[in-house]
């Protein structure tokens, strides 16, 4: 980078490069071209290319005054290569955002997955210390019995013992 501190430009430094920047938002050229990637797909596309080249060929046959690009049709040819030229990075361009999109879903599922696995181990290891603690716990039949045990011991009551008087 040139020294510029004392306000004139040093000789024995190169000049910085003046370069044309284009401050292009790489996401919207991004969404652009998937755009176009898309319509090159279609049925729609097809059709209307299948049109202009059918009316194409039909004037440049037959309108002899029209005749802009006669037979073997070199500009036509031009066209279609151009498109080609154009359509494949196009088409690869919005593959490769395919991929990034794809790429970031299934590192969330993976994540997603983890968490779930997490907490399905956490509640099995809850289930078990509950089933543990339940087995340790009186259930009501065990506390029925041990209460009509007690009430049998009861009612068969000991006869007093007789104590000596004086």
């Amino acid at each position: 980078m040139p020294d510029l501190s004392s306000g004139r430009r040093r000789l024995d430094q190169p000049r910085g490069q003046a370069r044309l920047r284009l401050n292009i938002d790489p996401d919207t050229f991004g969404r652009f071209t998937e755009r176009i990637a898309r319509f090159l797909g279609t049925g729609k596309y097809l059709f209307w290319q299948t049109l202009i080249v059918i009316v194409w060929i039909v004037l440049n046959l037959v309108a002899v005054s029209l005749r802009w690009d006669p037979y073997p049709f070199i500009l036509l040819n031009l066209a279609f290569s151009t498109q080609a030229a154009y359509a494949a990075p196009l088409i690869l361009l919005a593959q490769n955002r395919q991929d990034d999109r794809d790429r970031v879903s299934l590192e969330e599922d993976r994540t997603r997955a983890a968490q779930t696995k997490a907490d399905t181990e956490y509640l099995a290891r809850e289930l078990a210390a509950l089933r543990l603690a339940v087995g340790e716990v009186a259930t009501r039949d065990y506390l029925r019995s041990e209460l009509d045990r007690l009430r049998d011991d009861l009612a068969v009551e000991p006869k007093p013992r007789k104590t000596k008087q004086a």
